[in-house]
């Protein structure tokens, strides 16, 4: 895909395709019967959808880098170098039964479910015609069965082990999933979401997103062993790791889950490794230059989820002119939505009483010896 000097990290910038790491992108998936019969399964065009959905993720990180450049909004949170592990999983779904319970890096997965572009970036500009309705930038629309995060970390799992367990009372199939940072995982609220869903046997796929650093704070130094591959493990439940740059190995590890999850197995801990190829937010990332191994952006700079599977997809017979068609459609798709998104926040800004809209109570100072209006 084009680079953009301005706003890419300086790896994926210069990035140029490696054949060493190029044969270790199918080996990786290869070596595991199950997980080659699952990718060997997939035709052309769902694959192509895979390429779209990382473009798609990777060119809604560029805005917002690019609205904050230009003082539209005045920081961002981005996956940039993550899209593997939301885009994968997400597409290994039945997204018309499912629901997916996303955080900050996991953007990806609300457009891969059927959010608009716009509505994503609306979220940032705080308009009414957003999905928050100008209250949050962290939007979810559950029409398209996708949760609105909680700012706090570890306060997503819980809430998603209660999906589940609705399922459950309801009689239906459907799974749920959420991402957990490898911070989020040392959050009580983690692992009592972990030991009620194995408790009552839920059909959950918990995904452990380890980006190597937690704020300021390297996965060495908060988790000495610097995987969670064993996880799993100590819950007693399926589990298995993957390469989290890697959209097939990703895409195949939570096939596996959901039909562990379909046989009524319980939940599934999934491991996935990946780098935050930025800071937390886009205030801090000369910060994490500054704080991070130089080391660790070259390893896995050379390892963009998005240039790996550009070479994966060109020796799997698909030519260059495919996929730069297919780049000039999302691209398009983009800018399109940039200008709705635009366009809304002159002509849909939130009044301020719409702030009591949706909430359970409201009141005022007229209210003083009456009721609460509910």
């Amino acid at each position: 895909m084009k680079r953009f000097p301005a706003y890419d990290p300086p790896e994926y910038v210069d990035w140029q395709p490696d054949a060493e790491l190029s044969a270790e992108f199918v080996d990786t998936w290869y070596r595991d019967p199950e997980r080659r019969s699952i990718v060997e399964q997939l035709n052309r065009e769902p694959k192509l959808d895979l390429y779209r959905g990382l473009l798609r993720t990777r060119l809604h990180d560029i805005t917002l880098k690019r609205w904050v450049r230009h003082g539209i909004i005045s920081k961002a949170w981005l996956g940039t170098g993550e899209e593997a592990a939301t885009v994968g999983p997400v597409h290994a779904l039945n997204r018309r039964l499912d629901i997916v319970a996303p955080m900050i890096r996991n953007a990806g997965a609300c457009c891969e479910m059927g959010m608009p572009v716009a509505d994503m970036l609306r979220g940032y500009l705080g308009t009414y015609d957003s999905p928050s309705r100008g209250r949050d930038g962290h939007v979810g629309d559950l029409d398209r069965r996708v949760l609105q995060p909680i700012s706090n970390i570890g306060i997503m799992p819980p809430v998603t082990v209660g999906i589940a367990l609705g399922f459950r009372l309801r009689g239906e199939d459907g799974i749920a999933l959420t991402w957990v940072g490898d911070g989020s995982m040392k959050h009580g609220g983690t692992h009592e979401a972990l030991g009620l869903a194995v408790a009552q046997h839920l059909s959950v796929i918990f995904i452990i997103q380890n980006n190597q650093i937690a704020l300021g704070t390297p996965v060495t130094v908060h988790h000495p062993p610097g995987t969670f591959e064993s996880v799993h493990q100590a819950y007693g439940v399926a589990g298995w790791s993957f390469d989290g740059n890697n959209v097939l190995d990703a895409y195949a590890a939570t096939k596996l889950a959901v039909r562990h999850c379909l046989s009524e197995a319980g939940p599934v801990v999934l491991a996935g490794e990946t780098f935050r190829m930025g800071g937390h937010a886009t205030h801090d990332e000369q910060e994490a230059r500054e704080l991070i191994p130089p080391e660790l952006f070259t390893h896995w700079g050379a390892r963009d989820p998005i240039g790996l599977y550009e070479e994966y997809l060109k020796g799997d017979g698909v030519g260059p002119h495919v996929l730069e068609r297919i780049e000039s459609e999302i691209v398009q798709e983009v800018e399109d939505a940039e200008r709705e998104a635009l366009s809304s926040r002159e002509a849909s800004r939130p009044a301020p009483e719409s702030a009591l809209e949706g909430v359970y109570a409201s009141y005022s100072p007229s209210d003083e010896g009456s009721e609460r209006v509910p």
